[in-house]
């Protein structure tokens, strides 16, 4: 088929030349499309609900609100975790989902649960919200409303979040891909009426009655229209306050005609909700942050785009001297990212050219090769967007264009020589008939090649399978990576096979090879090298391979004292610090802290460009932090530009140093802006290794947890510890003493509403301002909302008309409580975070591990996990044990099938080990630790590696197949020669990735890893393989192995071993017996007359849909009407059914079709257990006529020794008789059976039809395994293809009541007329009479009826059918286990002993029958036991009930 492809393409040279066009046009309008990002997005698939409550606290949260949350979202299908936050006014849920149920699923399924949730919820506390559709890469672009200096005074930070809420926000609001724009910072401003007890009290109002007197006087109303001189006036009643004097001068109440206004108790004025959070800048103090948050899946590019492009509108629309400041986009790391990976593709791909034309020695071969790697680029980068997938480091940076462009190589390189060889008997032909006689030695060349080309790519692409057998972050992470590389090879298969010949066979030209080449003096050097180290090698053959196997045994123990860790951490470019503070720290001193940090970098520290601080939580609290939590990002200058610092880790020491000396005992976190999201989203941590300890108690599980810290902060590298504030939270609590409340007639819900009212505020309206909305609300004065004593003295009003302070119902006094509560799957716990530096995860956590289990004692119910990175890098390891053995799995599969053979193929196989010591190595002596990059780096270089091998033991067999002897000159002559492409194949896929490997721009740490295993298991492994592998060879093809002989096999044996290859990734053992039944069965499936009548009946049933759009036969007329002018009438009629019909009437077809499929595929299922039946009964009685055999030669013996001792005088004549009634009786049976065995051949030939004889060569009786039992779902699909063709019916049946149409055109002539008449006429047939039509819609629904009640009755018939079978089937097991545990060896041995009894005289004759009657017994149970388990066990997986 390639030999027919290639001809074609070197024919149709054009065709062949568009197509790569059309491909490389398409890869660039794809690469315009493409999402371009910086990392893969690993966030796994959650969602989070979102519970704002601001006067409730933790334990009340996590009572009232977490809990029923967590309860009614733990039964949702797919779930796979749930994380729980509880703090002081806020509930955040996470429920984690698997990938596969998508985005949107979930969502709807919590939208459910949410609505059962709320009624659990009391009222007024809080209603449960879904967050924005977004991931931890959401956070695309953040920005400042900021104000340049000379208008610093002119606005209030208030006044800066008004324009973030009221201009900013809804202007980028409705930008496709944008989900959320989220506000931090600033005071949200309100209307305030605050209000004083003294006040109150004296004039003896309540505050209730003031915010009754606010509700009922801020309304509007309407009272519809009044007409008046053809006029309609419409009557609004217009009660909406719209200023501050409008609010102050409410009524409140009215005593002796006097009114008293809101002004006479209470100051009117502009004031701020209470806030949770904040936003400082470049130690300027407090300003208004936004936040662009992308939705999941959406092109981070294109969005980021649009959202520059708004902000440069919105800019222009701001007053003066303000202006958006964006400090952190993500435009800037992808930028840098990309940067990355173009340049290593750039000269990954120049360096691969320079090898290819160096080693060549011929430039134009170079530069045809060369050609196909922007091409397989483009290639890939189309199925990129087709598929997709992001453009980013992981997805394009393991692109290696060494590697893709082997087999383009291989064929290249063949053509050129070919051509070169031939050159002079080329150079004498004229311009047409050299170019055929090039196409001619193309199209041989290329189609020799091939098969060697496209076998080594495919080796590779295979090896990337199990890559996509990753699951969680790591799938996540490296699945792009592998599809990307797919594509690149399955473009290079294709260029292969066609533009690569095209393109040689005009390009390149016949001349005669230059011997003083560098390409060729070079090699010759290489050679006068290699060739004394071979010899030497082959003359010490023991020493090559006890060296090569003390390498690997010492690149193992090397192995084992490396580290691992997860990801190699993505320099960002950015810091993002977190200091702790005290439990309880109010937001103005975490405010005034974080400007003091901001300060102190700014001015110590010049390579920072910008220092933001985040504090609190945000408007949606996505990253719930409390008020003494922040994170202050500090965005770095480019590295040119540092003085202070070499590196990341040095700046991050020298500011921790700096901070420490300025604010002493304030604990330091240092991480990254995108890696903390991702930590914090995927494992509820933003540590590198979270220390999870669980538990009731959350007084003991914070004493632990300080007790763990100080065991475990002497680990080296263990920096940044940081104990997960979950106590000390200050509170002021109110006790009610309840006899007191009841004494004065009062409740408590009355009381904590004036507390809510007093201290926190309650809206009593909206106040507007244009388009603006703010918040009326009414809270006590500042005055009066200080301390304590300010609550103690809250004035209730009593029944009574009296008004006495709080502290005559209540104990009121300071308390601590908890700060926040964290569960994971509804457990407490608590988080020892510890961030990583200057060492690898792996050892790090084993050194705490250690220490953890000698010094840490916990009390009952009370363990310790272990999360973060280090639980992703514990998955990834696990899934890896999987896929690696996979891979070498496949490669060796592969291998056999090139080579036929399993000692070449494990001899080519033995690069692997050979390779791995190169990387292994490698990563050692750069001082990298072991990591997924890593992980899935060796899994490609196992790939790579054996191609060498394959090449030079291709060439060795081809030498002797010349008649070469086996010998060292072989070997030096097969080394020599396959010297040149050896190191081409393995120098281009090398030296392709060095950029990467030695790359130190943003974002190589993740590439390096990768690029530096396959580097070095390269460099090793071709030397190795020049070295190792032709020794091998030598030992083991000189010895003469004694090869065991086989019986031949049909085809149908390699298809079941392709068949495994393709599809096993479990076991399974296909005996001999199911491959002949299995034929059986696919021939009787083949020439059933049956089931050929089925599928005529399914024809008929599809060719029945091309039908539904009949239309009635047109009707064309001519009329004579000479009454009327005379008048020739020329007409034409047709008529339509409505024309949703037609498309009813196609799915009532389509439904009819897919019912009788179904019903074929019942017919298969019926024939396929009776074909299975008959085949078990002839095994049964074939492995029974085996048995009678035996007895019938034994009685037959017996006999004639009978007769025998008889004419002697030895025994009386009952034995002589009984001996032959015994054999007679047994060659009668023997006759039965041999009856029974082709009665039952007879009805095999029946069912299968086949004309060529029938022998099942099977003698061997065994119970048939448990095998998926598909026969349900084929009649769950025959039950609901009929149902839904019933379903269909009705909708036909309704259809009834729709009209016909009828359309007419005439056109009419008179000789007595100048111009001819036209008509038409449309029509309507409209069912007036429509009880048929209703009758038949009922009847069509009692159809559906009665068949729903039918499949009911099956469906319980089939469930109690196979409960029924399975129980039968546990009887028959227990005598097949009795047999084989005993009853087998028992049988066997009572013929030996009665045998041997008999013999010797030890028993008689009568005795002897007995024994053998016994055995035989056994046996024939046992023959008996398995076919009746055999027929159960096919009734239940065809399903013969």
């Amino acid at each position: 088929m390639l030999e027919k492809i290639i001809a074609f393409s070197l024919k149709n040279k054009l065709i062949i030349l568009l197509f790569t066009v059309g491909i490389f046009g398409f890869g660039l309008y794809s690469l315009t499309q493409l999402s371009i990002g910086a990392v893969p997005d690993v966030t796994n698939n959650q969602v989070q609900v979102i519970t704002t409550s601001r006067n409730l606290s933790t334990q009340d949260i996590e009572q009232f609100i977490t809990y029923p949350v967590e309860i009614e979202m733990a039964n949702l299908p797919g779930v796979k975790e749930i994380r729980s936050i509880s703090k002081f006014g806020l509930s955040v849920v996470t429920i984690v989902f698997e990938d596969d149920l998508g985005t949107y699923l979930p969502r709807q399924l919590i939208a459910e649960k949410i609505k059962t949730a709320s009624e659990k919820i009391p009222e007024g506390f809080g209603t449960p919200e879904m967050g924005p559709i977004t991931t931890g890469l959401g956070e695309i672009y953040q920005y400042i409303i900021d104000v340049k200096p000379a208008y610093k005074n002119q606005y209030t930070v208030t006044e800066l979040r008004t324009l973030q809420d009221w201009v900013v926000k809804r202007q980028l609001s409705g930008i496709k891909g944008v989900v959320e724009i989220n506000t931090w910072g600033g005071y949200l401003k309100q209307y305030e009426v605050a209000i004083h007890s003294s006040k109150l009290k004296g004039m003896n109002i309540t505050a209730s009655e003031i915010f009754s007197a606010l509700e009922s006087n801020n309304s509007i109303a309407g009272g519809a229209y009044i007409e008046k001189v053809n006029q309609s006036y419409f009557i609004r009643g217009e009660g909406k306050v719209n200023s501050i004097s409008d609010i102050e001068n409410i009524v409140v109440s009215n005593t002796n005609g006097i009114p008293i206004y809101v002004k006479d108790v209470a100051k009117v004025d502009f004031g701020s909700a209470n806030r949770f959070g904040a936003i400082t800048g470049n130690g300027e103090g407090e300003k208004v942050l936004g936040q662009v948050m992308m939705l999941k899946g959406g092109n981070s590019k294109q969005v980021l785009e649009a959202v520059k492009n708004r902000v440069d509108e919105i800019q222009k629309t701001l007053p003066e001297g303000v202006y958006i400041n964006p400090f952190l986009e993500r435009s800037e790391l992808v930028g840098k990212t990309t940067f990355t990976v173009a340049e290593n593709l750039i000269l990954g791909c120049l360096i691969v050219i320079f090898v290819v034309v160096l080693l060549l020695g011929n430039w134009r071969s170079g530069l045809v090769v060369a050609s196909v790697i922007p091409l397989c680029l483009l290639f890939a980068i189309s199925f990129m967007n087709i598929f997709g997938i992001d453009a980013n480091l992981m997805s394009l940076g393991a692109i290696d264009f060494g590697i893709i462009i082997d087999g383009a190589v291989i064929i290249v390189e063949f053509i050129a020589f070919q051509i070169a060889h031939k050159s002079k008997h080329l150079e004498h032909l004229s311009k047409d008939e050299r170019q055929i006689q090039i196409d001619e030695i193309t199209y041989k060349s290329a189609s020799k090649m091939m098969n060697s080309a496209v076998f080594g790519q495919l080796i590779i692409l295979i090896v990337f399978i199990p890559i996509l057998t990753l699951q969680g972050v790591e799938g996540k992470m490296f699945k792009p990576m592998a599809m990307t590389f797919s594509f690149a090879l399955v473009g290079a298969m294709l260029f292969c096979f066609t533009y690569v010949p095209v393109i040689s066979s005009i390009f390149l030209k016949p001349t005669v090879e230059n011997p003083k080449s560098i390409s060729n003096k070079l090699i010759n050097k290489l050679n006068s090298w290699y060739l004394p180290i071979i010899t030497w090698a082959l003359q010490n053959t023991k020493k090559v391979m006890y060296g090569a196997f003390g390498l690997l045994i010492g690149s193992i123990i090397l192995f084992t004292t490396m580290g691992g860790e997860f990801i190699p951490t993505l320099d960002e470019g950015d810091f993002v610090i977190q200091p702790v503070l005290k439990t309880g720290t109010s937001l103005s001193k975490t405010i005034e802290t974080t400007t003091i940090i901001e300060k102190n970098i700014r001015t110590n520290f010049p390579e920072v460009e910008q220092v933001e601080s985040r504090i609190g939580a945000a408007e949606v609290p996505t990253d719930p932090m409390s008020m003494e939590e922040s994170d202050i990002i500090v965005k770095l200058k480019p590295k040119s530009e540092w003085v202070s610092a070499d590196s990341k880790d040095e700046l991050a020491d020298k500011i921790k140093t700096s901070l420490e000396n300025q604010i002493p005992n304030m604990d330091i976190e240092f991480t990254q802006p995108i890696e903390m999201r991702f930590n914090e989203l995927i494992s509820g941590t933003r540590s590198d290794v979270a220390i999870k300890i669980f538990g009731e108690d959350l007084d003991i599980l914070a004493q632990k947890a300080v007790q763990l810290k100080n065991i475990i902060k002497n680990v080296e590298s263990a920096s940044d510890i940081i104990i997960e504030k979950t106590e000390g939270l200050p509170q002021m609590s109110v006790r009610y003493d309840r006899s007191k409340i009841a004494r004065y007639g009062l409740n408590i819900s009355n009381l904590n509403d004036l507390i809510t009212l007093g201290f926190a505020g309650k809206t009593a309206g909206s106040v507007f301002e244009g388009e603006k909305r703010f918040d009326l609300v009414i809270r006590l004065d500042k005055t009066d909302r200080k301390d304590i004593n300010d609550l103690k003295k809250l004035f209730i009003p009593t029944p009574a008309g009296l008004q006495i302070p709080l502290s005559e119902l209540a104990d009121i006094q300071y308390t601590s409580g908890p700060a926040k509560i964290s569960r994971d799957n509804t457990r407490r716990r608590i988080v020892v975070g510890i961030n990583v530096r200057n060492r690898d995860l792996q050892s790090v956590v084993d050194d705490i591990q250690l220490i953890v289990n000698e010094k840490m004692i916990l009390p009952s119910g009370y363990y310790i996990t272990y999360g973060g990175q280090f639980e992703n890098l514990q998955s990834a390891k696990a899934r890896l044990l999987i896929a690696v053995p996979i891979a070498l799995f496949l490669i060796f599969v592969l291998l056999y099938f090139a080579f036929n053979s399993v000692k070449e193929a494990l001899m080519v196989y033995s690069a692997i080990p050979l390779s791995a010591v190169g990387g292994i190595l490698f990563l050692w002596l750069r001082d990298l630790p072991f990591s997924i990059s890593a992980g899935v780096g060796f899994i490609a270089l196992f790939g790579i590696a054996v191609l060498n091998g394959i090449v030079l033991i291709e060439h060795f067999k081809e030498l002797k197949h010349e008649g070469m002897k086996m010998g060292d000159e072989l070997i030096l002559k097969g080394t020599t020669d396959r010297l040149r492409p050896v190191l081409l194949t393995a120098s281009a896929a090398a030296l392709g990735f060095l950029p990467m490997a030695i790359s130190s721009s943003s974002g190589a740490e993740v590439q390096r890893p990768l690029a530096t295993v396959v580097i070095g298991g390269l460099f090793t492994a071709t030397i190795l393989t020049m070295i190792v592998l032709p020794i091998l060879y030598k030992v083991f093809d000189s010895k003469e192995f004694k090869k065991p002989t086989f019986k031949k096999h049909t085809n149908s044996g390699v298809y079941s071993i392709i068949f495994f290859f393709v599809f096993s990734f479990g076991y399974s053992q296909i005996n001999q017996s199911q491959d002949q039944l299995s034929a059986l069965i696919e021939i009787g499936l083949q020439n059933n007359i049956g089931i050929k009548a089925k599928q005529l009946q399914v024809e008929k049933y599809k060719e029945a849909i091309n039908t539904a759009y009949s239309i009635d036969k047109t009707t064309f007329y001519y009329s004579y009407d000479q009454n009327n002018l005379p008048l020739k009438v020329f007409g034409v009629q047709q008529k339509f059914l409505f024309p949703t019909i037609y498309s009813t009437q196609k799915k009532v077809y389509s439904a009819q079709y897919d019912a009788e499929n179904a019903s074929l595929e019942l017919s298969k299922n019926k024939l396929k257990l009776e074909i299975s039946q008959v085949y078990n009964q002839i095994v049964f009685i074939q492995n029974q006529e085996k048995l009678y055999h035996y007895l019938d030669s034994l009685y037959q013996n017996f006999s004639k020794a009978s007769d025998r001792r008889f004419e002697l005088g030895e025994t009386n004549y009952l034995e002589k008789i009984t001996a032959q009634s015994k054999y007679r009786q047994i060659n009668t049976k023997l006759a039965q059976i041999v009856t029974d065995k082709k009665s039952y051949y007879e009805q095999l030939i029946s069912l299968i039809q086949a004309k060529e004889v029938i022998l099942i060569k099977e003698n061997n009786i065994q119970p048939i395994i448990t095998i998926v039992n598909k026969s349900k779902s084929l009649y769950d699909s025959y039950f609901s293809n009929v149902t839904s063709s019933y379903t269909q019916n009705i909708n036909m049946q309704k259809k009834g009541y729709l009209p016909d149409l009828n359309i007419e055109y005439f056109q009419g002539k008179n000789n007595g007329l100048s111009q001819s008449l036209y008509g038409f006429q449309i029509g309507l047939s409209v069912p007036l009479f429509y009880a048929n039509v209703k009758a038949k819609v009922k009847m069509a629904q009692l159809e559906k009826q009665s068949w729903e009640l039918q499949v009911e009755e099956e469906q319980n018939k089939i469930t109690h059918f196979v409960n029924q079978k399975q129980e039968q089937l546990k009887k028959y097991d227990e005598a097949i286990q009795y047999y084989s545990k005993y009853g087998d060896k028992l049988a066997k041995e009572i013929i030996k002993v009665a045998e041997m009894s008999y013999k010797h005289g030890e028993i008689d004759f009568f005795q002897y029958i007995t024994s053998l009657e016994n055995a035989t017994s056994i046996q024939v149970d046992y023959l008996e036991a398995v076919n009746q388990f055999n027929k159960i066990q096919n009734e239940i997986i065809y399903l013969n009930y």
